[in-house]
């Protein structure tokens, strides 16, 4: 069907419009297939630009062609004028006004073959323009867009975070959290966030008296937590349980002139069984190394920190520099007693 349309099309406006199809095209696949490694595609691109080349090559011959034929149409015509003055004067009955004289046949009109040209260009040039930009429009409509904190839903919250000084919640821990540049603090620049919730628990054991709000983001490499503990431990005393625990790579230091600890630990995993035997659950196992920076609530250190860690699903761990750049960033966004 193309072909035949083509074939039915003018050679000055078909030719021009192979030309320009054929460059844009064979250029922009050409660069796809560079930039994507796409060897296939710079075979494509590659029989666009012939099509192109032959087509130019075509539409340079024919000017050729029409520039060599112009001289010999004006000799001939001056040959046809001078024959028609010698059997004028022969032929007196002509003189005469008795035959009338044979008026000249109209020379053929001849293409206005630049006009066409450009036309075809113009057209065909808004046309190119779309089909090169097109890629990047699609590509970016297609980008995964960054998880959000808020699904929408208020839910009321528990009693425990109406006390006064009011404890942070588990959207506004995700609304700190949740950054444009956190993949790029996490050293993974470039990923978008697939998850980001906020929870508003409370502690085990205090009868839902105590706020334990965390909020966490997942990216493609990566997983990051941050909670909220609420006690009366101060960071001094937390570093001693900390010895009798399975913490590992215990190391004190200060972060935004408060006191602070990194420790190590590995998560938990669960696998439970959706089969018919009951839908019983397997047994906890160990899950992957986790990184946790422990920041004290305020600078007197009078109890109670915030935890950011870090962890992924293949227990690569980022460097400890990239969870103090979370901390500084984050927790100064953080209302209440971390402002």
């Amino acid at each position: 069907m193309v072909g035949f349309l083509l074939r039915r099309l003018p050679f000055w406006v078909r030719e021009p419009l192979l030309i320009i199809v054929g460059s844009v095209f064979g250029v922009r696949l050409m660069y796809l297939a560079v930039r994507e490694h796409n060897w296939a595609g710079a075979g494509i691109g590659a029989v666009f630009l012939a099509v192109a080349a032959m087509s130019g090559y075509s539409v340079n011959r024919a000017l050729r062609a029409r520039r060599t034929a112009r001289p010999e149409a004006s000799g001939g015509g001056a040959a046809v004028d001078g024959s028609a003055e010698v059997t004028t004067a022969v032929d007196p009955a002509v003189h005469a006004g008795a035959v009338p004289p044979r008026r000249p046949e109209p020379e053929e009109k001849e293409h206005h073959a630049w006009r066409q040209a450009f036309a075809a260009v113009g057209l065909f040039g808004v046309l190119a323009a779309v089909l090169w930009w097109a890629p990047d429009m699609t590509s970016d409509n297609n980008t995964r867009q960054p998880a959000s904190c808020s699904d929408g839903k208020r839910e009321e919250l528990p009693k425990a975070y109406k006390a006064e000084p009011r404890p942070v919640t588990g959207e506004e821990l995700c609304e700190a959290l949740n950054r444009s540049d956190l993949a790029e603090l996490l050293g993974t620049p470039g990923e978008t966030a697939t998850t980001a919730s906020g929870s508003n628990n409370t502690a085990l054991l205090t009868g839902g008296k105590v706020a334990e709000p965390e909020a966490e983001v997942a990216f493609d490499t990566y997983t990051v937590n941050v909670a909220a503990t609420y006690n009366k431990l101060s960071t001094e005393q937390y570093v001693k349980l900390m010895k009798y625990g399975n913490e590992r790579d215990v190391r004190t230091l200060t972060v935004l002139g408060r006191p602070a600890v990194f420790s190590s630990d590995h998560t938990m995993k669960f696998e439970i069984s959706l089969g018919g035997d009951g839908g019983s659950g397997g047994p906890v196992e160990e899950g992957p190394l986790a990184r946790t920076l422990s920041v004290a609530l305020e600078r007197e250190d009078r109890g109670g920190y915030y935890d950011i860690t870090v962890w992924s699903s293949t227990g690569a761990l980022p460097d400890d520099s990239a969870l103090l750049d979370i901390a500084e960033k984050v927790l100064p966004a953080i209302h209440g007693r971390a402002a």
